[in-house]
């Protein structure tokens, strides 16, 4: 037998990571997908005309597969080898034509839509109903109702689409694990000590002296603290180019392909384009609802960010330069006048944030929130930095979570959430295994930045969504939610790192144990919105590029496109986007965020108003009002519409003002 395949005699049922080698996937998914063919089939031609024989036969026809899946994708993300970059490409074709034999079956849709058709008289649970519901809907836009040429060229897309996805993150991996800038003595003694230890951290996981890489945790120092001009642009130039340098890797020509096979895709199903397909399911619904949330906050934020860059270029000139302000420099000023108005310097700061404090701070909050207790457990895991922890509450088994954070070349960047296993009750209960992954710059200890540990709040917002899931089908599981509700929960969590007493509580000095000290935690936490301008400037520029790129005819030349938004909207000369298109990652590695980066900041209109029911019940671990965020939001899954849920927990829909205070633009607005 493949051990994939085999009954798991582990603790908890983890993987049994030690025994499983690269060779034993491509086996397994052929033998998962026979196994899944052959449910299917069964469901499909089988008697069954009810919810039991149809809906939740489908629900766990794929039990082998979701297995063997949530191994390798975790995996080949988190910790990639040419064996599973190569398994990947051959893969994505595969799942993807298994995919949609699943979802042209007529004799299966057919009994779906029967079941729609005649579900008043089922006597289904609300929660049955949303299911079934809900899996109708997917049908209905994967083209189950299409026919003929136009059925087989849906197939034909969305095969290629998951190929390209697929080749986009290994371009921009490749490139990212390529690129290294060696540092000269004098350079490396002019950075904080912090920055110096991960420089020599990333050189010799290559057998080298201290260098940079393209990983944001030791970039980003680099453009903040740098006095040398040239090398905060030679830096810069390779992190914006990353996707861009010509050659097998360059992705320009594929982002074109992608906007344009989606357009096509919508069209099938009968939308005037991508954008429509792609809101409809979501809160916003549509692109007008999105552009008009996103234009809201542009305006004051591009004005502050504007205002910004003007303080900011006179330091520029006052040490000597010309000007004007240029992007490898707004870090490295605005760092030095942080310093100046809030007496904050990060290399200050940083001891007092170790990951090992804030992981404590993490679970404290989570234990006065929700009861939930954290055992250490021992691996091995996949990888010896993945370390692990059992959940409980009362006792009770919740959850395994694991946490792998830090940088290393076989590692994507950026920081996510995922599951090698969801929660769900049919056919008994099955507790979730959650894995979030970080990219911190590995050092003894590891010191993260104040937004360091905001990532990590950040992704354990997303890791209790689906620790805390409470629901009967995997279906609607965790964060099988609308895009743009599914950053509620993380957002939301980010709120409690700005609680003072959680600061003072865990803000340690890494050496002396020593609190941080009051002077410190108070110019922290003022200057909570410092900077915000430049934030939200390059963050909303992102999220009306891949707007624009999915509304319409989409651009032969996605890179033409890009700069006809950004200069349509007045972007700011010394700020770019966030995610340039050729390693807009969230975008075009997948469907996930697509027409979808928007989602962050809907998602943060809610955030706002949701603490703030905290906040006025006079207590951020306010009992009452976080067992309803847990009944309302953590726990209910996609059991119901977001816009539903919100409104269960809330009272109310919350409005664009909350947000602009929190961002502190109100007085730019």
């Amino acid at each position: 037998m493949n051990v994939l395949l085999e009954t798991w005699d582990t603790s908890f049922g983890l993987p049994p990571f030690a025994a499983i080698r690269d060779e034993d996937f491509g086996p397994a998914f052929d033998e998962a997908l026979a196994r899944a063919r052959a449910a299917i089939s069964a469901i499909a031609e089988g008697p069954a005309v009810d919810f039991a024989g149809v809906i939740e036969a489908l629900e766990l026809a794929e039990g082998d597969l979701d297995r063997v899946s949530g191994v390798f994708y975790n995996l080949a993300g988190a910790d990639s080898t040419e064996a599973r970059e190569a398994l990947m490409r051959e893969l994505a074709p595969k799942m993807s034509a298994f995919s949609s034999e699943v979802t042209n079956n007529k004799a299966l849709w057919a009994k779906i839509d029967a079941l729609w058709q005649g579900r008043e008289a089922l006597g289904l649970s609300a929660e049955q109903g949303r299911v079934l519901d809900l899996y109708r809907r997917m049908f209905v836009r994967s083209g189950a109702a299409l026919e003929g040429a136009a059925a087989e060229r849906l197939t034909a897309v969305k095969s290629r689409l998951a190929v390209l996805g697929t080749q986009f993150g290994q371009n921009l991996l490749a490139d990212e694990r390529s690129w290294f800038l060696e540092l000269a003595p004098e350079d490396l003694a002019a950075l904080p000590g912090f920055v110096q230890d991960a420089a020599k951290a990333a050189g010799a996981e290559k057998g080298l002296g201290p260098v940079v890489t393209l990983n944001r945790s030791l970039i980003v120092p680099l453009l903040q603290f740098s006095p040398n001009r040239a090398l905060r642009e030679r830096a810069y130039a390779a992190w914006v180019a990353r996707g861009a340098n010509g050659g097998e890797t360059d992705n320009r020509a594929i982002a074109a392909e992608i906007l344009a096979l989606r357009a096509e895709r919508a069209q099938l199903l009968g939308y005037a384009d991508f954008a429509g397909f792609k809101l409809e399911p979501e809160m916003a619904k549509t692109p007008d609802a999105v552009r008009d949330l996103l234009m809201r906050v542009w305006q004051p934020a591009r004005a502050k960010a504007i205002a910004d860059a003007a303080v900011l270029e006179a330091m520029l000139r006052a040490d000597g330069y010309a000007g004007p302000l240029e992007p490898w420099d707004w870090r490295y000023y605005s760092e030095k006048r942080r310093k100046a108005e809030h007496d904050l310097d990060e290399a200050a700061l940083k001891p007092y944030l170790s990951l090992e404090a804030m992981l404590g701070a993490m679970f404290d909050c989570s234990t006065k929130l929700f009861g939930l207790e954290f055992r250490e457990i021992a691996g091995p895991f996949y990888h010896p930095d993945v370390r692990g922890w059992e959940v409980t509450r009362g006792g009770a088994h919740v959850a395994v979570f694991l946490g792998d954070y830090f940088a290393r070349g076989s590692k994507r960047s950026g920081a996510w959430c995922s599951t090698m296993r969801s929660q769900r009750k049919l056919g008994g209960e099955v507790r979730p295994i959650v894995v979030n992954v970080c990219n911190f710059a590995k050092g003894e200890p590891c010191l993260l930045s104040y937004d360091d540990a905001r990532t990590l709040f950040h992704e354990f917002g997303h890791a209790l969504h689906q620790m805390l899931s409470d629901v009967t089908y995997g279906f609607i599981s965790g964060t099988s939610v609308a895009r743009d509700f599914v950053e509620l929960p993380s957002q939301l969590y980010e709120h409690w790192l700005e609680v003072p007493s959680v600061l003072e509580a865990h803000a340690r000095h890494h050496e002396t144990g020593a609190p941080m000290p009051g002077d410190m935690l108070k110019r922290l936490l003022d200057a909570g919105t410092y900077d915000q301008g430049f934030a939200t400037v390059e963050f909303v520029a992102s999220a009306m590029v891949d707007l624009e790129f999915h509304t319409g005819t989409p651009p032969a030349d996605p890179m033409q496109k890009q700069a006809e938004v950004l200069e349509s909207l007045g972007m700011p000369r010394a700020i770019r986007m966030r995610h340039a298109t050729p390693h807009f990652a969230h975008v075009f590695s997948g469907d996930g965020y697509s027409s979808g980066y928007y989602s962050y900041m809907w998602s943060e209109v809610m955030d706002a108003d949701a603490f703030a029911a905290f906040e006025e019940a006079g207590d951020p671990f306010h009992p009452e009002v976080a067992a309803r965020l847990e009944r309302f939001i953590l726990s209910a899954g996609g059991s119901e519409e977001a816009e539903a849920l919100y409104l269960k927990f809330r009272g109310r829909m919350p409005g664009v003002e909350a947000l602009l205070k929190g961002r502190g633009l109100v007085d730019a607005a």
